[in-house]
């Protein structure tokens, strides 16, 4: 399944399902360009060992054909940036909007997985490929299931009853149990409405 029939686009931004948003934002201490931290992005990517054809970067920044920003873009009231991409085949997210600026989110994943790409360099791949479970890019859940179907409890359910029965599920469906990502991830974007709710 390619990242458009997933529904993913560059513009504007999709975050990924079931991830927390960040509500306090703060400066970073990186100082670089966009066209910097993309090509950065890039350069750490193709090092990784994925093709540039292979990558989405969503954000609420509306980029020219050559997927720089317009000039003098003001920049977006949300900076969240999400960067999807496919590792040995298998569809991946890294996402950040901790810093005030959509160049700094991207700089900053840029520099996580520079990071994990140390992990490949220093020989210990297998925990490479652990840590990366994690960053699937699942799609969408179905619409029509309610955060209270999924997590089988009611509607008017107290914030307790809601955190109990994620608890519970969250044990019998965890990926280190012998649960499924995708699961997980469905189970905790009910847990995420339901608490909302």
């Amino acid at each position: 399944m390619t990242f458009k029939e997933m529904g993913i686009d560059a513009y504007p931004l999709h975050w990924p399902d079931g991830w927390k948003r960040t509500h306090a934002r703060s400066r970073s201490k990186f100082r670089t360009a966009f066209a910097v931290a993309r090509d950065e992005l890039f350069r750490e990517l193709k090092l990784l060992g994925v093709g540039d054809w292979n990558v989405v970067i969503s954000s609420n920044i509306t980029l020219r054909r050559d997927g720089l920003p317009y000039a003098g873009q003001a920049n977006p009231t949300d900076p969240g940036i999400a960067v999807y991409f496919r590792y040995k085949d298998r569809p991946m997210v890294f996402a950040c909007d901790t810093y005030l600026t959509a160049t700094d989110n991207l700089y900053a994943i840029t520099k996580t997985i520079e990071a994990l790409r140390g992990i490949k360099r220093w020989g210990a791949s297998d925990m490479l490929e652990r840590s990366f479970t994690g960053f699937a890019a699942l799609p969408p859940a179905k619409k029509d299931e309610k955060w209270w179907v999924v997590l089988g409890v009611r509607e008017q359910s107290s914030k307790d009853e809601i955190k109990s029965a994620w608890v519970r599920l969250a044990k019998e469906h965890h990926p280190d149990r012998g649960g499924s990502n995708e699961m997980m991830s469905k189970i905790n974007k009910a847990y995420a409405e339901g608490m909302n709710e």
